[in-house]
């Protein structure tokens, strides 16, 4: 029998079309020797279920699934249809997997437990963050945190597994469903983005080890809550006015993040009159996104701590977040920091 060595077509016709989301988490799992494939596998089926909310964000306007559900969420958020079929589609994918034992989710008032006690890992997610901009066709987004349970393997969960810092996640992402879909994901070694190819059904690592510009031009804050800011937010939104940087607020947390996260740039959710304890969740919304960020080389922060360092003490809570990269962060923070020293001096 003859044989032939393998060699690459080197032709045109032979292009490359990139390396999938799947086959990087194989050649990336030896990163985690303790996993046995079963992370890989749960980044596998976060995968599937963005793919799936995906179809359906894009028919949205065809199927009568835009709009308000009529219900609320424990965060008294009126929930949209979306929202809702989100959340099924990744409950649905992370219960199924075998992986996960309890998950954390906004659009569910208490822990899920899926009476797994085998499953390794606790997921904490926004199934659709910006829901409200569905019915203006802009930008939304998935938000998802990966832990490690502390209890023992086969034993029930507790809070101890539910309630972690941010430092203690394994891997957080989020899904961008925009003029292109992406996913972006970190595990603690750099953070990668993947573009989805409709035709093929696949993500395609797009984005290789992002590091996020120390510094930028672009400043995101809701400026419509102006009078409700500390003096130390105000200070810094007229600091960079003078600076002439850019205002970009889309008011979806993912699509803001994203930009700022490639181009350079800060988002502001800080403390107000109405939220002094911040508006976005510290579980499911800041401390993926603090993840991601400081393994790009950017920074997070509640304009006093860094975020990943925040002990949650409640489900649902909430937090100020700054972030973006790192020196115009540490620029927010000590502005802040200032206006607090002034006001208890």
């Amino acid at each position: 029998m003859k044989t032939l060595p393998y060699q690459p077509d080197q032709s045109n016709l032979a292009y490359s079309v990139g390396v999938t989301l799947d086959r990087f988490i194989k050649l990336k799992q030896s990163d985690f020797p303790f996993a046995s494939g079963e992370l890989s596998q749960l980044l596998r089926d976060i995968a599937l279920a963005a793919k799936i909310v995906n179809r359906e964000t894009n028919r949205a306007g065809l199927s009568n699934i835009g709009g308000a559900f009529g219900q609320t969420n424990i965060q008294g958020e009126e929930q949209q249809k979306l929202d809702v079929i989100a959340n099924i589609r990744f409950m649905r994918a992370l219960s199924k997997g075998g992986e996960v034992c309890a998950i954390v989710s906004e659009e569910e008032d208490d822990v899920i437990d899926l009476q797994n006690n085998s499953g390794k890992y606790v997921v904490a997610i926004d199934p659709l963050d910006g829901s409200s901009n569905i019915d203006v066709n802009i930008s939304i987004g998935t938000i998802f945190s990966i832990y490690r349970r502390k209890t023992p393997v086969g034993s029930p969960i507790t809070s101890e597994d539910i309630m972690q810092p941010g430092n203690q996640q394994v891997a957080a992402g989020y899904v961008l469903y925009g003029s292109s879909t992406m996913l972006v994901y970190t595990t603690g070694f750099g953070t990668n983005g993947f573009t989805y190819e409709a035709s093929l059904g696949e993500f395609f690592l797009s984005h290789p080890n992002i590091q996020a510009p120390q510094t930028g031009t672009i400043y995101s804050i809701n400026e419509g809550l102006e009078y409700e800011w500390q003096s130390g937010i105000t200070s810094f939104v007229k600091s960079c006015k003078e600076k002439h940087y850019q205002s970009r607020y889309i008011g979806s947390l993912v699509a803001d993040f994203h930009r700022n996260l490639l181009k350079g740039g800060i988002y502001l959710y800080p403390a107000t009159l109405k939220n002094p304890n911040g508006k976005l969740r510290l579980l499911y919304e800041a401390n993926a996104l603090a993840f991601i960020i400081e393994q790009a080389g950017g920074k997070a922060s509640d304009g006093k701590q860094r975020i990943l360092d925040i002990q949650p003490e409640d489900l649902h809570q909430r937090t100020p977040l700054f972030i973006g990269s790192a020196l115009m962060v540490e620029d927010a923070e000590q502005l802040v920091q200032i206006s607090e020293t002034e006001i208890t001096g």
